[in-house]
């Protein structure tokens, strides 16, 4: 990893883990199971990589650290809660997220259902607070561009589509569209925030946009390859899930050779939206190939 990244990545985990720790206080409170069970699904680290989108794209429009960082949280409760969700019986039925047993595995099912509901609508909480930005108008779109995201015409819609792609089969241009909505729609708001919070002209925030598009593909490509042929002490989830699953992926279609030279195209491509940002966008550069360089 390039090391000006390295260090990116890693003040930003330690800045979003304290943002998210701040947000979700240990309160000594009847049903402090449920607040337990939120803070560990948020708190167990992970790569942030929406968050790290969130900071990057608002320091391209001199955004102020507290707005961007409670608009990362938000972003990254969204994403807690579908891990969550995600990983219960009646989905993947995984026991394992980021190196330690599921929310559901640690609690219970009930709790872990709880506990993604939780995080979900506190977020709105977050962005719907006047400290997360002075504009009205902006935590307005914020919200919207988070609820289209996170909702059926987003991430909830690529999940069913995913869950469909078990037992009908689905073409490429299927596949595509099912991770598009499934991770690229988080992934592409991420992006958007920071010229949301900046107010920025249409032509930065469709470059922002296409970027994410691409981004979001190289991602998910990335992450079929590491299901595929990762190591799970490295991953820190179970591999081989979708194969066993019978779910179709870019990998199962295009095989493990076409997938990565798609994967390492989409990132190119990526990285060449950013032209209109010149060089105050090369952090955003360099996680384009992170992405699909990466082993975790």
């Amino acid at each position: 990893m390039n090391a000006t990244l390295e260090a990116v990545m890693a003040q930003t985990a330690a800045q979003v883990g304290e943002a998210l720790t701040t947000l979700l206080p240990n309160k000594p409170l009847t049903e402090a199971k449920l607040f337990d069970a939120m803070r560990w699904g948020c708190l167990a680290g992970g790569k942030r990589l929406r968050p790290l989108l969130v900071l990057q794209s608002s320091s391209l429009f001199g955004v102020s650290q507290t707005c961007a960082l409670r608009t990362a949280a938000a972003i990254e409760f969204v994403h807690c809660y579908s891990l969550i969700h995600d990983d219960l019986p009646a989905m993947d039925d995984s026991d394992l997220r980021r190196g330690r047993p599921t929310v559901h595995k640690q609690f219970d099912d009930a709790t872990a259902i709880l506990a993604g509901d939780g995080l979900l609508t506190f977020a709105f909480e977050v962005l719907a607070d006047p400290e997360t930005h002075e504009d009205p108008n902006v935590r307005c779109n914020l919200v919207t561009a988070l609820a289209k995201a996170a909702g059926p015409e987003g991430m909830v819609g690529g999940q069913q589509l995913d869950l469909i792609g078990e037992t009908v089969p689905l073409d490429e241009k299927e596949v595509a569209r099912l991770q598009r909505l499934k991770t690229g729609a988080l992934i592409s708001f991420s992006a958007e925030a920071g010229a949301i919070l900046g107010r920025a002209s249409p032509p930065q925030r469709l470059a922002l946009r296409a970027y994410a598009h691409d981004l979001g593909l190289a991602f998910q490509i990335a992450d079929d390859l590491l299901d595929a042929e990762g190591d799970e002490a490295v991953t820190g989830k179970p591999v081989g899930a979708d194969a066993a699953a019978g779910k179709q992926t870019f990998v199962s279609i295009l095989g493990l050779e076409r997938a990565r030279a798609q994967a390492s195209l989409l990132a190119d491509q990526a990285a060449k939206h950013l032209d209109i940002f010149e060089d105050r966008a090369d952090v955003l550069r360099q996680l384009a190939r992170y992405v699909v360089e990466r082993r975790a």
